[in-house]
């Protein structure tokens, strides 16, 4: 099994990620509004951990966006990079994801993550992060509304309310099938919330969670139990270091 490792200078302490998020936060692109819903590719990718093994595996997915069939997808599998604290989480999760991204035949056009963007404590999750890191961009579709609030919206499919911190609009509670409970939209860089509302919708023909949530959902898994059988096994384990790509930006 081949694991990749730790970034050389990953943050190691709650002080040195929380002054990365200072950092780079900076840099979020809020003034595009992102390719149009239907167009091009669009990529879903997500995790899932093994804590007694010290793993986590990545799924990317990439959907043809006008039809929603599979163009191409891959996984990584890597070491647990930072402990878990809320509202750090994108620090045990990207060193992992961009591993996946990377092993994409083509580019992945729109990047949808199973998180947040600006609806986080400090305005930076895992998909504004994400965004900044890559270039890429990237929105949140996150299956609960964290710490903010917001107002029911209407029963039908496309209603959509207000996430709020305090009196601030963070994303949006957004209705994706008639009298369901909402999934939370929000920007990660480079696509305006609109669009990302339109992009969500557009991945959400029969399901509440968008095709690219569902579908690296289902691939993480399936590489973190494949990963877990391999280290059970005594299997060898090689460290790589990620390599940049020539589709996306080096932060």
């Amino acid at each position: 099994m081949t694991t990749v490792g730790v970034p050389a200078g990953w943050p190691a302490t709650e002080e040195e990620a929380r002054a990365v998020q200072d950092e780079l936060r900076g840099r979020v692109v809020l003034d595009e509004s992102g390719p149009e819903p239907g167009t091009g590719r669009v990529t879903g990718v997500d995790v899932a951990y093994d804590d007694a093994l010290d793993l986590v595996a990545a799924a990317a997915v990439v959907l043809d966006a006008a039809t929603l069939e599979v163009v191409a997808e891959a996984t990584a599998v890597g070491r647990v990079s930072f402990p878990y604290v809320p509202g750090l989480l994108a620090f045990r999760e990207i060193p992992t994801v961009r591993a996946a991204l990377e092993r994409l035949p083509c580019p992945p056009g729109l990047v949808v993550c199973d998180g947040y963007g600006l609806a986080h404590p400090r305005r930076f999750g895992l998909a504004s992060h994400l965004g900044v890191l890559t270039g890429l961009p990237v929105i949140g579709v996150a299956k609960n509304p964290f710490t903010f609030t917001y107002d029911e919206p209407g029963p039908r499919r496309g209603a959509s309310a207000a996430l709020l911190a305090g009196t601030e609009e963070v994303g949006r509670a957004l209705r994706t099938r008639d009298g369901v409970k909402p999934v939370f939209v929000s920007v990660g860089h480079r696509v305006g919330l609109d669009n990302a509302l339109a992009h969500t919708l557009a991945l959400t023909p029969r399901y509440r969670l968008p095709e690219t949530t569902r579908r690296a959902d289902a691939l993480c898994r399936r590489a973190l139990r494949e990963a877990a059988q391999s280290a059970g096994d005594g299997a060898q384990e090689a460290t790589i270091r990620q390599a940049p790509t020539s589709w996306y930006a080096e932060s």
